[in-house]
């Protein structure tokens, strides 16, 4: 009889040690940091460099970039002397035709916006990289521009914005 109690005190603390040692963790933004070695991010403003300009774009997309940042890592942001840097510019700013109805007018309207990035890791040069973003939208060719543009603009920036995070922290 006591032999049966020692093999089941045995086993549970065996349970109870195995349960404690093993441990499991989720990351539900994404992110891939290495917080011992990476604490800082130095974001720059992003420039409007493209031929049409729209003064507001700037500060959503910055604001927006980050935002991200602040609120799916645990990294402070630097003005100066980052661990990781994100630089760049808003290249392009753009609206096309993208259908014509059956009198020949335009009937759909495609805005892109695209962004080049340079994006600099100083505790891992290996994942340094430049490239361009962009995310399109479309909208009815009986609207105006003037009056989707705000909705359109913070679409598009979400897009990127994603698209930024996922190629220099996330490592998808």
């Amino acid at each position: 009889m006591d032999l049966k109690k020692y093999r089941f005190r045995l086993a549970v603390c065996s349970c109870v040690f195995v349960l404690v040692s093993c441990s499991i963790s989720y990351k539900f933004n994404g992110a891939s940091i290495d917080y011992t070695k990476t604490k800082t991010i130095q974001i720059d403003q992003f420039p409007i460099r493209s031929a049409y300009v729209w003064a507001p774009m700037q500060a959503i997309f910055n604001n927006k970039l980050t935002d991200i940042f602040a609120q799916q890592t645990k990294l402070q942001q630097v003005k100066r002397g980052g661990d990781l840097i994100i630089s760049g510019e808003i290249t392009g700013f753009d609206q096309f035709n993208k259908g014509v109805g059956s009198d020949g007018y335009s009937s759909q309207v495609q805005l892109k916006m695209t962004v080049n990035v340079r994006f600099t890791n100083n505790k891992n040069h290996k994942e340094d990289f430049e490239r361009q973003f962009s995310a399109t939208t479309e909208y009815d060719a009986t609207q105006q521009l003037v009056n989707v543009q705000e909705e359109l603009v913070t679409q598009m920036t979400k897009d990127i914005t994603d698209q930024i995070f996922n190629a220099t922290v996330a490592n998808w």
